[in-house]
């Protein structure tokens, strides 16, 4: 079964995107077969892989049971990763889910029909704690919280922690902390080193090694539809986010290499 690994935190621009793009990425490139969905309505995953959004071609009508997740999987340009892009149906899916019968199980239903394709699973999930992340924490094994290095770094971080907590004790016992993510790093500055330490001392080892920096190429690539192993593979950023994904393996038992199969249309 795949590992499935929800990247959430309720603020925005803390660089939640940035770190599902690249570390599926990373992943694929390490010989992992990998599913990337955008469960953000603002679909900045989907055009960050090149991918254009659609009005209908999220994982929205799988949780209604109208289309099996299987049917929604695309290929992306990277081999090895697939993705279900985000589409504007999904912008009125917190609305219509609140009236179905186990709102919060639907995307674990339809996560279940492709979690033994995949090695891993990357969830990018909208920046507030509604039903579309409850789903996902819900179905998911394990979260990557990233966190700015910025002045409220750890502001809405006890939320956070609080709704997995209780997401863990009332609908999905295997969800863990799968680790805190330090981004947005400048090195030139007395505050990203303060911010790191200050969150290493409340956190301790849940807090991966890798740091992500602040840094140009990372920014620019989601213009070009490009992930940074595509766009700048020898910048710092892309150094970081091939580290950081050496930590998830590790965190995940899955530090050896894989033999890859073959794929078919359908992934």
């Amino acid at each position: 079964m795949g590992v499935v690994i929800a990247c959430a935190n309720q603020k925005g621009g803390v660089g939640k995107t940035t770190t599902v793009i690249n570390l599926s990425t990373y992943l694929a490139l390490a010989e992992r077969r990998v599913l990337l969905i955008d469960l953000d309505p603002q679909g900045n995953a989907t055009s960050g892989m090149g991918i254009q959004k659609a009005p209908q071609a999220s994982i929205y009508p799988a949780l209604l049971d109208r289309e099996s997740a299987a049917d929604l999987v695309q290929p992306t340009q990277i081999g090895g990763l697939w993705m279900i892009p985000s589409g504007q149906d999904l912008a009125g899916a917190e609305v219509e889910l609140v009236a179905l019968a186990q709102r919060e199980r639907r995307l674990d239903r339809a996560l279940a029909l492709v979690r033994s394709r995949f090695d891993f699973i990357l969830l990018d999930c909208p920046p507030a704690v509604g039903l579309i992340t409850i789903n996902a924490l819900t179905a998911a094994d394990s979260v990557l919280v990233p966190i700015q290095c910025e002045y409220y770094a750890l502001e809405g971080l006890s939320q956070l922690l609080a709704t997995i907590d209780l997401v863990r004790d009332n609908l999905n016992p295997r969800l863990r902390l799968g680790g805190v993510l330090l981004t947005m790093y400048d090195a030139r500055t007395t505050l990203s080193a303060d911010v790191a330490k200050e969150v290493r001392r409340h956190l301790g080892s849940n807090v991966f090694n890798s740091i992500i920096p602040r840094s140009v190429r990372l920014a620019e690539a989601p213009s070009y539809g490009r992930p940074i192993a595509r766009y700048s593979p020898e910048s710092r950023g892309a150094q970081a986010y091939d580290a950081l994904t050496g930590e998830v393996l590790a965190r995940n038992g899955m530090l050896q290499a894989a033999t890859p199969e073959p794929v078919g249309a359908s992934a």
